[in-house]
């Protein structure tokens, strides 16, 4: 058990987490850089501690300062958010060997889901169905290498073991173009991620990109709390986020999430995770799972009533889940819009002073937000500030309560995407449901020729 939570983050994660945590009667201890001393997660934190420059390697990166932190404000928890070092084994090692909670997965299971062929091995043995493919390491032989990608069938992908965030990936259309594609990416993993492994996997043409929300406790409890849609991705970054996923026969998708949530209990999973999938043609395929809480885990919270953050620190506390499968229930629909301080043309980032904030209310409508009039976006980090999220009915309920939301709502002093979201609420093919993960380039191309 614990009483005091360091929040080992930034921006609106940090806010999200600060709220979850006094909900719960915790007090919380805020690590902020030189450039981040002015928010508002700050100035309501139990403590605050600046841990170094806006550089993140000096300072949201910097493990040993955080540890420092966390030893002098007393706090014997870490949560780490989203990003950051979230999904490091390493700083997950770091935290229990200094005798704290790490509000996560044990550094174990990070280390297993985090390498993509071990994780697809594990998940093949609880029995997630996956993108065919080797679930070991390539054998050295080229030809070797070249009857596996003919088994497999072109299109193939090449994947870095290692990788992440839509890096180290390069499709192979043909057999002739497989070895130098297998080298590059492996140079590119190793100076990227430490870690020189590549895999090989079919790929699939139109595939949308659907995710499995699960929740797990310490004592061999877990459930699966609903899908959620992110197909709509820009360079293989989500732009927006819809739970459920539209167009699939609910007893499939539960047949699915039955297997996630006993994947969980197989290997010892304790904390929040998301399995990614692609699903084409009514097939799911697994393709990794993120060991964290998500950007769009507000969309499953409005359709299952489930407050995720709240539940990822109970059972880091050791409490058992008091719910059952049967209690987990999809009411609605929910959309998330990522609003970013960018040109909504060439999507250049857009930091500078925030002048004026008018965000949208009203029933089903919910922003996650650090910002505010005022507010000085910095250079230094991601440029999303703020989660505009509305639940509604129907899918098409929620739809039209999103366009009201951003017609409504107004940043001035910046550059923002809000533009962009308002154009794809207005784009028949997403409002029709179930696009393809390469939707939204393909209609951002369309917009140019225009």
């Amino acid at each position: 058990m614990f009483d005091t939570v360091l929040i080992a983050n930034r921006g609106e994660i940090a806010l999200r987490i600060q709220r979850a945590c006094h909900g719960l009667g915790l007090r919380t201890v805020a690590v902020y850089s030189q450039a981040d001393q002015d928010a508002v997660y700050v100035r309501q934190a139990d403590q605050a501690l600046c841990i170094g420059p806006a550089a993140p390697g000096l300072s949201y990166l910097n493990q040993a300062a955080i540890l420092f932190a966390a030893e002098v404000s007393g706090a014997q928890a870490i949560h780490p958010g989203y990003g950051f070092l979230s999904e490091s084994a390493a700083f997950a090692e770091r935290v229990e060997r200094a005798g704290l909670t790490f509000i996560g997965p044990s550094a174990a299971c990070i280390r297993t889901m985090g390498d993509k062929v071990a994780a697809k091995r594990a998940m093949r043995q609880a029995g997630v169905p996956c993108v065919p493919g080797p679930d070991g390491a390539l054998p050295q032989d080229p030809a070797a290498i070249q009857a596996i990608a003919r088994d497999i069938g072109y299109p193939v992908i090449v994947k870095a073991s290692g990788g992440g965030g839509g890096r180290g990936m390069r499709v192979v259309q043909e057999e002739g173009l497989l070895l130098d594609a297998l080298a590059l990416t492996s140079e590119e993993a190793r100076r990227a991620f430490g870690n020189p492994e590549v895999y090989i996997e079919k790929f699939l043409l139109h595939p949308r990109h659907v995710e499995i929300q699960v929740l797990a406790d310490s004592h061999g409890n877990a459930v699966w709390l609903g899908s959620r849609d992110c197909s709509l991705q820009r360079r293989h970054q989500k732009v927006l986020e819809e739970a459920p996923a539209p167009g699939i026969d609910p007893a499939q998708l539960a047949r699915v999430g039955e297997r996630c949530a006993q994947a969980c209990r197989q290997i010892g999973y304790c904390g929040v995770g998301t399995f990614e999938f692609l699903f084409e043609n009514g097939a799911f395929y697994f393709i990794e799972m993120n060991t964290r809480l998500q950007v769009e885990h507000p969309v499953t919270e409005m359709t299952s009533g489930i407050d995720i953050v709240q539940q990822q620190i109970r059972v880091a506390r050791g409490e058992c889940l008091t719910l059952t499968q049967d209690d987990v229930t999809c009411q609605g629909h929910a959309l998330e819009c990522r609003i970013n301080a960018e040109d909504p043309q060439t999507f250049a980032p857009a930091p500078g002073r925030i002048t004026g904030w008018r965000m949208p209310g009203g029933f089903g409508v919910r922003v996650d937000s650090h910002a505010g009039a005022g507010y000085r976006v910095p250079p230094y980090y991601d440029s999303m500030i703020a989660k505009l999220i509305v639940h509604g009915a129907t899918r098409e309920d929620a739809l039209a309560r999103m366009r009201l939301a951003l017609a409504e709502m107004s940043i001035e002093g910046i550059a923002t995407n809000l533009p962009l979201h308002r154009d794809i609420l207005l784009d028949p093919g997403f409002s029709q449901g179930a696009v393809d993960i390469h939707h939204l380039e393909r209609w951002l191309q369309e917009r140019q020729t225009i």
